[in-house]
């Protein structure tokens, strides 16, 4: 930064020389400046070669604004201008810099027109992060109040430097003035939920948001994650996807989620024919997302299967399950034990009167880590794992690590319960999307009641599992753990 204000000085300087007739004291001057920085386009510019600063712009929009600023600070407005006026790609922050310039410059006339362009300039891919277009915004906020995009574009700004109580005044001050424009609802809703804890403001300004643009899958996401973190029963959050599935299937992740409320409606038959005909990508998020519901969906089917006396379909569908096709886009996670399928092969092959083989799956689905951990990351061992560990070890007679393992996981429970649970600044490979905001500590708590409840099912206390089961599905209608093992009772 000192080097950046330095060249700025240097530029001045010869600028300044040139104002006084100092021409060939000018033209050395720049003639250094560019030799410490060929992209000193304030220099380039006043030595004459003007071509050559645009080619290095390239046609970068910032480039262009950053350097009429220069001109701009330096008090050369129609120096500014102009170099705005090259700009191949006038968005509406160009659009705003000319028209502040041109004020400054006393041209009222084509300050007014300047501001009319920004106002109507495409907004899509319009970012201002810079301190010196909070000046630009905030003029064509005090001279056009017809323009509902200035205000919509300082909010964005504000909220990038954490002033959030002036973000959301601006977007209040847009969304009055034209009541159309979608994204800036969106942009209330999140500020409204995470900001203030205004839940349901935030949810009317999703709802209206998307209401104005159906065709945004993007915010159809955000809005069906709100009614997620608002607490949405199953069955509701499933008829407002499937209402929307034309638009819902346009993304991956809309797609999953569509198919995992199916797995949390018991229609898992569905869900995998849904999964099998798809073809998923890698997003950032995603991980293990699509896979996980493959997977519960054939070891459910293979629960039933097992359940309805037909090992054999068992068999095949657990075996299935532990192989992921291509078409998810995603492989096996190194270490991935898979205790629950290994389990319910285990059942199934000696359902078959195949001891050794349902031995050998035992066996697997008996290993892995038995401590207990928070579900913070993605790559985490499931807790349920450790109840198939204690399952496993009581299918093969080992009672005491069975047990073991049960009092372990109610042990946990209780000890935690009441743990201020944050995320580490530098987490990565969270399971969530985190784009509103939640108490990490109720979903510990939630969690915690959650190993409590598996706990209590494997030490076979089927009241005190079912009474924590529904406490978790209290605090949180989706949680997929809770929904199948409480099947189990």
């Amino acid at each position: 930064m000192k080097n950046y204000h330095n060249l700025k000085a240097r530029a001045l300087k010869g600028m300044i020389l040139d104002a006084l007739g100092r021409s060939m004291e000018a033209k050395r001057w720049y003639e250094e400046n560019l030799r410490l920085d060929a992209f000193d386009y304030v220099s380039r510019i006043e030595s004459g070669d003007f071509e050559g600063a645009l080619k290095l712009m390239n046609g970068r929009v910032s480039s262009f604004i950053e350097c009429a600023i220069d001109f701009a600070e330096a008090g050369f407005y129609v120096d500014a201008m102009c170099i705005l006026e090259c700009c191949p790609d006038p968005m509406p922050m160009v659009w705003y810099h000319l028209a502040l310039y041109a004020a400054l410059n006393g041209d009222a006339d084509y300050a007014k027109e300047a501001l009319e362009n920004a106002a109507n300039a495409d907004s899509c891919y319009c970012f201002p992060n810079k301190l010196e277009d909070i000046l630009a915004l905030q003029f064509a906020i005090r001279y056009n109040e017809k323009d509902a995009k200035a205000p919509y574009y300082l909010g964005c700004l504000w909220y990038d430097k954490r002033q959030y109580d002036d973000a959301i005044s601006c977007w209040e001050q847009s969304a009055r003035i034209d009541g159309d424009f979608p994204t800036v609802w969106r942009n209330l809703s999140l500020a409204y939920f995470n900001k203030r804890g205004e839940k349901d403001k935030a949810r009317c300004c999703m709802e209206c948001a998307y209401m104005l643009d159906g065709s945004d899958a993007r915010v159809l996401l955000e809005l069906h994650q709100l009614y997620g973190k608002l607490n949405y029963a199953v069955a509701e959050r499933f008829a407002f996807l499937d209402a929307h599935k034309e638009v819902a299937f346009q993304r991956d992740d809309l797609y999953t989620e569509y198919c995992t409320l199916l797995n949390d409606q018991g229609r898992y038959q569905e869900a995998l024919e849904l999964i099998m005909a798809h073809t998923f990508h890698p997003w950032e998020g995603g991980e293990g997302k699509v896979t996980t519901q493959y997977a519960v969906a054939l070891t459910q089917l293979g629960i039933r299967a097992l359940n309805g006396g037909d090992a054999a379909k068992a068999k095949e569908l657990l075996e299935k399950a532990l192989v992921f096709p291509h078409n998810l886009g995603e492989g096996k996670l190194e270490g991935a034990k898979d205790n629950n399928i290994h389990y319910y092969l285990g059942l199934a092959e000696r359902a078959l009167g195949n001891e050794e083989e349902s031995i050998c799956h035992l066996e697997l689905a008996a290993q892995g880590n038995e401590e207990p951990a928070s579900a913070i990351y993605y790559n985490d061992q499931p807790a349920d794992m450790i109840l198939y560990q204690g399952l496993a070890n009581r299918a093969l007679g080992r009672e005491e690590k069975a047990s073991s393992r049960f009092y372990k996981l109610v042990s946990y429970g209780e000890k935690h319960y009441y743990d201020q649970v944050k995320i580490d600044y530098f987490a990565v490979s969270l399971p969530d999307l985190q784009l509103f905001d939640e108490d990490l500590s109720i979903r510990n708590r939630a969690h915690c009641e959650y190993l409590i409840a598996l706990g209590s099912y494997g030490l076979g206390d089927r009241e005190r599992a079912k009474k924590y089961y529904d406490t978790v599905l209290a605090i949180d209608h989706s949680h997929q753990g809770a929904i199948l093992h409480k099947q189990l009772l």
